[in-house]
């Protein structure tokens, strides 16, 4: 009697596709979140160092008004990147 519990159906790869699949997904989300993270803590630390120092006291509406500037910027260049990079790609 052969052992059909070792043999990989067609069903069974679907399967397993599909879950290294959501495996990478959630692995990269997971990096990407840890990774935006340290670029916010990187760039509030810029702002408070560098561009409070610049402005009066009492500014910190204005310095966290730039710190969403720069965060939008970056947001928007590296999105308009990968968009181009995935264009490329799918070529």
């Amino acid at each position: 009697m052969p052992n059909n519990s070792r043999k990989e159906t067609p069903k069974k790869k679907a399967l397993h596709q599909e879950l290294i699949k959501q495996m990478l997904t959630l692995a990269t989300s997971g990096f990407g979140l840890v990774a935006a993270l340290a670029w916010n803590s990187l760039i509030q630390e810029v702002v408070n160092s560098y561009v409070k120092k610049l402005l009066p006291n009492g500014s910190g509406i204005i310095s966290l008004f730039i710190y969403a500037i720069v965060v939008t910027t970056l947001a928007v260049f590296v999105t308009y990147q990968l968009s181009k990079i995935s264009e490329k790609i799918n070529q």
